[in-house]
């Protein structure tokens, strides 16, 4: 089992849940400092990533295209959005009704995730007690 791909969507899939994570911590700070001046939001980028990555051989399966996955490759980056538009002269660009919707949306791809996740562990138990 260990030199299976068994856990390979897993792996991506958690790869993905602690950028959803870092995102949600991102935004938590982006409405903490809503009133600091000169503030820049921050944001994750990690779907472009993966989906460059994913993308890599357009004639492959998604299966192959996840089992050649370096995981290591796929590094959640957190990053300054200088190019946000700043609505206020004090040179914060963070919107709190946008930062709210961006937290709502996250959390909703948090826990899907996180279900995925699970569903893929019960995959593996029956395939186990199938034996």
């Amino acid at each position: 089992m260990i030199n299976s791909n068994a856990f390979n969507y897993i792996n991506v899939l958690d790869k993905a849940a602690d950028a959803s994570w870092l995102r949600n911590e991102a935004i938590a700070n982006n409405l903490a400092n809503a009133d600091t001046p000169g503030y820049k939001r921050e944001d994750i980028t990690f779907e472009k990533e993966l989906k460059r990555a994913l993308k890599y051989n357009d004639y492959e399966t998604m299966d192959a295209k996840v089992s050649h996955l370096s995981s290591d490759r796929l590094k959640p980056r957190t990053y300054k959005d200088y190019m946000g538009y700043e609505y206020r002269l004090d040179g914060n660009n963070v919107d709190p009704e946008t930062e709210n919707v961006l937290l709502a949306k996250n959390q909703l791809m948090y826990e899907g995730l996180i279900n995925s996740i699970n569903q893929e562990f019960s995959n593996l138990q029956l395939a186990i007690k199938s034996k």
